[in-house]
């Protein structure tokens, strides 16, 4: 029940104030981690709770906005980097102090 509660205040802080799902904000915010600015899609799919063709479709929409893009791994043609643009790092970094207060307001009583 807390964690439906606290993921619903998220899901509306980041959607209204940025118009981004927390689950587009989560892949964003993974993919920003990384010194690099991406991650194999079997990477991103093993730390998603989201299907791997839910994943991909969300990638989809991150492409469409301009927020991300996948590319061929040059190693290994048979995998598929998605990788963070200039556009989807500031997109993150604006919807993060967003994330961040929404998780506190969840947690304070």
């Amino acid at each position: 029940m807390a964690h439906a509660r606290v993921a619903d205040a998220l899901e509306r802080q980041l959607q209204s104030a940025h118009g981004l799902s927390l689950a587009e904000y989560e892949v964003l915010q993974r993919l920003a981690e990384t010194g690099e600015g991406h991650l194999r899609m079997q990477e991103l799919a093993e730390t998603s709770p989201l299907s791997a063709s839910a994943l991909s479709r969300l990638l989809g929409r991150l492409e469409r906005a301009g927020l991300a893009e996948r590319e061929i791994c040059d190693e290994d043609r048979r995998g598929i980097w998605a990788c963070i643009t200039e556009d989807g790092r500031a997109a993150e970094s604006r919807a993060a102090p967003t994330f961040r207060a929404a998780l506190g307001e969840a947690f304070t009583p």
